[in-house]
């Protein structure tokens, strides 16, 4: 299966070069039903990469671009009086996909914003009372601008708790950037893409992340990171119960794709700064002094790191 999740990196390195890396985290968001927002500035390939996904997929993609004047009901859906049979019905929005593209969600009102909680959460939408399941698989792929900041909201705790992890997508480097060019001349290079899972293969490895195991010694190294961040100084909130579940799935979908059934503490080192950072509240001492990856950098140098040996229940 290590080899399907391969052909998607390739794939998808036909589109946005030097990007499988961001591709990988994406699909492991994918694998554990988790949500991610892609930090950038404009320009950088973020919804490229999201189309990409859907495409490898055979998955149905929706895109919303969020600007103030955006409603929930633009979102999620509306009950409308149909006057040709006078009544009224339901029309479903955009969430109404396999991958949701939220485009500068934090251009939207918080009440806008929240529209999103509920199927972020549980994979439902409430429409004037009416709830309807999403079809899985489903992601929200949610960008924001860092460098924009006239007419934005920036997301609220509950809101960032929801995301899986936060990724920034970064520009390529010369020899990308000029290779890019070559390609774009004469082609959309997102038109040859072909499916490599169905969507109910997608299921299915999903169900398949669930039975990676993970030892005792890394579940405390893993509780050792998540508690740490809740008692550091430079932290005034740190990761949440539901933080800690989405860092157990994460780290299981990271082992899976590398072909293990296992997970080795690498595993949860590499994976902690892009699940846990984007929780953190930092306190004004580690405002003045540190940013939120810099306080979990510090918190692994700190954190004892178990064997390998003790990686694979025996």
């Amino acid at each position: 299966m290590n080899e399907q999740i391969e052909k998607v990196k390739e794939s998808i390195g036909k589109v946005l070069l030097g990007k499988e890396k961001t591709a990988e985290l994406v699909m492991i968001g994918l694998l554990c039903r988790g949500h991610v927002l892609l930090e950038d500035v404009p320009g950088t390939g973020k919804t490229m990469l999201a189309k990409s996904i859907a495409k490898s997929i055979s998955g149905n993609f929706k895109r919303v671009q969020f600007t103030p004047d955006v409603l929930p009901s633009d979102v999620t859906g509306i009950q409308f009086f149909n006057p040709k049979y006078q009544s009224f019905e339901l029309r479903p929005g955009p969430v109404m996909t396999n991958i949701l593209l939220a485009d500068e969600i934090n251009r939207a009102t918080p009440r806008t914003q929240s529209s999103l909680l509920e199927v972020m959460e549980e994979q439902q939408v409430t429409i004037e009372g009416e709830t309807l399941p999403i079809e899985p698989p489903f992601i929200v792929l949610a960008t924001q601008n860092p460098i924009e900041s006239q007419g934005t909201f920036p997301l609220p705790e509950a809101q960032m708790d929801r995301f899986l992890m936060q990724i920034r997508v970064g520009y390529p480097t010369r020899d990308e950037e000029k290779e890019m060019m070559h390609r774009y001349r004469r082609a959309q290079p997102i038109d040859t893409l072909e499916e490599i899972f169905s969507p109910e293969e997608i299921i299915n490895l999903q169900e398949q992340v669930k039975e990676v195991e993970i030892s005792d010694a890394v579940e405390d190294y893993l509780l050792a990171i998540v508690r740490g961040t809740r008692k550091s100084e430079l932290t005034d909130t740190g990761v949440s119960p539901r933080g800690t579940l989405a860092f157990m799935r994460a780290v299981q979908a990271k082992a899976f794709v590398q072909d293990r059934q296992y997970v080795i503490p690498e595993d949860v080192k590499e994976m902690a700064p892009i699940v846990l950072a984007h929780r953190l509240v930092l306190s004004l001492e580690g405002e003045m002094s540190k940013t939120k990856p810099q306080v979990l950098d510090m918190l692994l140098d700190e954190i004892e790191v178990p064997v390998e040996s003790g990686a694979v229940r025996q």
